[in-house]
């Protein structure tokens, strides 16, 4: 599933095969930039912005964002793709090699002016430069009323977290994720384990919480629904949660050790 570090390796990936390259075509399979032609335009930075990718080129700004599926991969010319053409979304070709952008769940091209205005609503992001733990505990502490789950999934608070670390986190930390945020505890220590818990997974193919690598052992709760604790015994539970119908997410706790 992609989160924060996810993105923050496809935008490290998509950076080094494409800065300071020139694009010698681009092809936009969305119907609002079907006519766009970046053709010509240095690519100057790939850059991650909590679960957002920014290609900046030339005057423009390429927002992508991958969703649930999506992925970007970096192709010699003439390779084999790894995923059905019908999936592309985009695709920037330079003379050496094409960068494709898969099932992507927005794709749009934006001035570089804009930029802020599409993203600039995100909060500190997690794996940025911007990070400012002081501005995401203040975040969380004025999204009180909320669920811990949904507060901290939202990404005003604090950007690059998903479904996987808010549930791996909130169990990590004790804490039941309907209980609301306001009640929450120690949290400088919450936001100081999200900030080390995503910062030595954005280095992995493979995400784990548990300092296990064993198939199966990998989470804590995350995807264990009816398996048993493994701190306690106890069986995980799984429930949906989230600010309203339309957002709610999938959320696992251990009712003995998340109080």
């Amino acid at each position: 599933m992609p989160e924060g570090d996810t993105v923050f390796r496809a935008a490290r990936e998509q950076n080094r095969a494409l800065a300071g390259q020139i694009l010698t075509a681009s092809d936009f399979r969305v119907p609002r930039f079907a006519t766009a032609d970046l053709s010509g335009e240095t690519v100057h930075e790939v850059v991650a912005r909590g679960k957002h990718l920014l290609h900046r080129i030339g005057d423009y700004t390429l927002h992508t964002h991958l969703k649930m599926e999506g992925i970007w991969r970096v192709y010699r010319h003439g390779e084999k793709w790894q995923r059905p053409a019908r999936q592309a979304r985009v695709i920037l070709s330079t003379a050496d090699l094409q960068s494709v952008g898969f099932a992507l769940g927005i794709t749009e091209l934006i001035r570089r002016d804009d930029e802020d205005a599409t993203v600039g609503y995100l909060g500190p992001d997690l794996l940025g430069p911007d990070w400012d733990a002081a501005v995401a505990e203040q975040n969380l502490r004025a999204d009180a009323a909320r669920p811990a789950f949904v507060a901290v999934l939202d990404q005003r608070n604090l950007a690059g977290l998903g479904n996987v670390y808010a549930n791996e986190l909130l169990f990590l930390r004790g804490i039941d994720p309907h209980r609301p945020m306001g009640e929450v505890d120690g949290l400088p220590g919450l936001i100081d384990l999200a900030h080390r818990l995503i910062t030595v997974n954005r280095d992995r193919q493979e995400r784990v919480t548990t300092g296990d690598m064993r198939p199966g052992r990998r989470t804590w709760v995350y995807g264990r629904r009816g398996r048993p604790c493994l701190r306690c015994g106890t069986r995980i539970r799984q429930g949906e949660l989230g600010a309203d119908e339309l957002t709610e997410r999938v959320v696992y706790w251990c009712p003995r050790c998340q109080t």
